[in-house]
């Protein structure tokens, strides 16, 4: 996954910032971040071509927030088992 910029102005050398901010809006990007993180398989697959569609940003950012949820009630579980 390349560097995602997320503060500041969104200009890079190959991309218009437009694209830069959809791709982080889409939450395609931001899946792939948190699929580094923790890569434990999920039971929902990101919707990759959003094609500026509302409900499947919806889903994908509610697949986010789902797999961030997890992510950090397991790690409280291990801190606690510990």
């Amino acid at each position: 996954c390349p560097p995602v910029k997320t503060f500041g102005a969104l200009e890079s050398g190959d991309e218009d910032s437009l694209g830069v901010f959809m791709d982080l809006v889409d939450g395609v990007v931001l899946n792939k971040i948190m699929l580094q993180i923790d890569p434990r398989p999920t039971n929902q697959r990101v919707n990759k071509h959003v094609n500026n569609d509302t409900y499947l940003r919806v889903q994908n950012l509610t697949i986010l927030v789902r797999n961030i949820k997890t992510y950090y009630q397991v790690r409280v579980l291990l801190i606690h088992l510990w």
